[in-house]
């Protein structure tokens, strides 16, 4: 999973004011998201990970081990039981709460391919691996 490690910059995002509908991110912070262009920086120290996400709205991070439940407060302000695995190459982070979500993180033509889904509502946002 070291192939994830690095600072990566938003280029492209499909789906994202629908998805936010989806779990319930209100109108005023749906229109200020939908500015933003977050980069993610994805470190790994021994079994640990850790993905800083960084925008002008609102920064978040989440440490945790691959297969290990931990407790999040996502960047749109809810609480959720989390659990990040490894699935065929992929990063697969559930998120349990009042809307249950998966997002997936994949590696496609030197591309990181970020998918969320909440119920039948898919995101796909595409970042690029910055220079360090």
């Amino acid at each position: 999973m070291a192939q994830f490690v690095g600072k990566w910059k938003l280029e492209s995002t499909e789906g994202f004011d629908e998805y936010m509908k989806a779990i319930g991110v209100g109108l005023a912070l749906r229109k200020l998201a939908a500015t933003t262009k977050p980069s993610q920086e994805i470190s790994l120290d021994g079994n640990k990970f850790t993905i800083k996400t960084k925008s002008t709205v609102r920064n978040a991070e989440i440490s945790f081990i691959l297969g290990e439940e931990f407790d999040e407060n996502t960047a749109d302000g809810r609480k959720v039981k989390s659990i990040i695995t490894e699935e065929d190459g992929k990063l697969v982070h559930q998120q349990k709460g009042e809307v249950d979500t998966t997002l997936i993180r994949e590696l496609v033509d030197g591309k990181m391919v970020f998918t969320l889904r909440a119920g039948d509502v898919v995101c796909t946002r595409k970042y690029s691996q910055k220079a360090e």
